[in-house]
């Protein structure tokens, strides 16, 4: 069985990651751009002041794009390209990047998927408390109606806010992205229930204000389980863990952040672990954060182990196994478990919204980069998105992490896992071996997997 002839082929990238020109035309401050250049924050204090430049190559990026083939490209908005402050004085500038890029992708025949928030908040309204801050939703939806009303007559696909696990988990508890802080349970839980808001007035504002009909959805991460076998038990046991909320590491799971917007209430294990410290919603504010969506934003690169042995999640691995740059492990099963999983628990149709590995490529003696193991990774895991679909769970598509190689956060430039290979010394482009066969891939849908 074939992915569905609506299956949407395409690849993904994030503002800070990859645009550059951090002070030009008006662009604001974000927590990225202040807290990448602390010593010791990033890898070799290194930053995305420039990063690959997409701002002023836009053209010539999308025409890499059209030479992949790609029927779709996720990219992220600049929140504070579009309000420099975070709120208030709108500039047009900024408005005008994103509507022209929107513009040049569809003359192109590739469908824009706009995500609005992909982790540089405001500097601005950082220092007023970020997502501490109960006016941080409002800040939110403010910004949402710029980009909204701008883009919405032209942009169909939407996701509200990237991983927001990392957002909270990284940022804020593990303190190894930006603001890079170390905050309290209950702190956490504040945040939480604000980037829910913040989620659920975007997605209520696009359904009831865009001006075409939108399809939206909601980009998590977390941890997923593979059964240890093929039997009933471990299958549950794997559902069970996969879904589970993990005392004070809560704001890395699933369920925490899934439970609400597709179910309508948080997980009881959190109550068990936290109480009435749970900070509750409205019914009024329950009524946004379930505004009904079009699709599961899955982005998923590895698995966890079973059997924890200190309360965390261990990862899948064994003496010599396979794992990328990051030391993640290849564990290609896990497309396939998290889609059922997830598809079983909340019904809605799974797009793989991020997928990928890092490596660290170079141009070879012929000109040219082989990187045959992101080709054997990827067909790895479309076999397994694959036989989803032949198991009957309804898939909307696959985006490849990443279009290009760029800005890897805390790692800095270390970790490329780009389709396309750029120095970062002259921003040259080179299309990997992997741009190729994905092309392929493409062009067949996937037929020739």
């Amino acid at each position: 069985m074939a992915f569905s002839k609506d299956f949407i082929w395409g690849a993904a990238t994030a503002a800070y990651q990859i645009e550059g020109a951090y002070n030009e035309d008006g662009r604001g401050l974000s927590i990225w751009d202040v807290y990448s250049g602390f010593k010791g924050n990033t890898r070799y204090n290194e930053n995305g002041n420039v990063s690959i430049d997409h701002y002023h190559k836009v053209d010539e990026d999308i025409a890499i794009m059209k030479e992949i083939g790609l029927k779709a490209y996720r990219f992220s908005i600049s929140w504070t390209r579009i309000l420099p402050e975070g709120t208030g004085k709108v500039n047009e500038k900024g408005v005008k990047f994103y509507s022209d890029l929107v513009d040049k992708l569809i003359a192109a025949g590739i469908e824009p998927i706009v995500t609005l928030y992909h982790w540089d908040f405001p500097y601005a309204l950082h220092r007023k408390g970020a997502w501490k801050n109960d006016d941080s939703s409002e800040w939110f939806l403010e910004y949402t109606k710029v980009v909204v009303d701008a883009l919405s007559d032209r942009v169909t696909y939407w996701a509200t806010i990237n991983e927001p696990q990392c957002v909270l988990g990284c940022g804020y508890l593990g303190g190894f992205h930006a603001p890079f802080e170390h905050a309290q349970s209950d702190d956490l839980l504040i945040m939480g229930k604000n980037i829910l808001l913040s989620h659920g007035k975007a997605a209520n504002y696009i359904r009831n204000n865009a001006k075409k009909k939108p399809m939206i959805g909601f980009t998590p991460i977390g941890p997923s389980f593979i059964p240890k076998d093929d039997s009933k038990e471990a299958i549950e046991e794997a559902r069970t863990k996969t879904f589970g909320t993990a005392g004070e590491r809560f704001c890395f799971s699933l369920s925490y952040w899934s439970d609400p917007i597709f179910l309508g209430k948080y997980p009881d294990e959190l109550y068990k672990d936290y109480g009435d410290r749970v900070p509750e919603f409205t019914k009024e504010e329950w009524a946004l954060v379930t505004e009904p969506l079009d699709y599961y934003g899955m982005n998923i690169y590895y698995s966890q182990g079973l059997h924890p042995e200190d309360g965390g999640y261990p990862e899948n691995r064994y003496q010599g196994s396979p794992e990328n740059h990051l030391g993640w492990p290849v564990a290609p099963e896990v497309v396939y478990w998290s889609s059922k999983f997830l598809y079983e628990r909340y019904g809605k149709p799974i797009m793989i919204t991020e997928n990928g590995m890092a490596e660290h490529d170079w141009v070879c003696l012929d000109g040219k980069v082989h990187d045959a193991y992101r080709i054997d990774y990827t067909h790895r895991y479309l076999l397994q998105f694959k036989r989803a679909a032949e198991d009957g769970i309804p898939l909307a598509g696959y985006l490849h992490w990443s279009l290009f190689d760029n800005y890897e956060w805390a790692e800095g430039y270390t970790q490329r896992f780009g389709m396309v290979y750029v120095d970062y010394r002259t921003l040259e482009r080179t299309i990997k071996d992997s741009g190729y066969w994905y092309r392929d891939v493409i062009k067949s849908n996937g037929d020739n997997l």
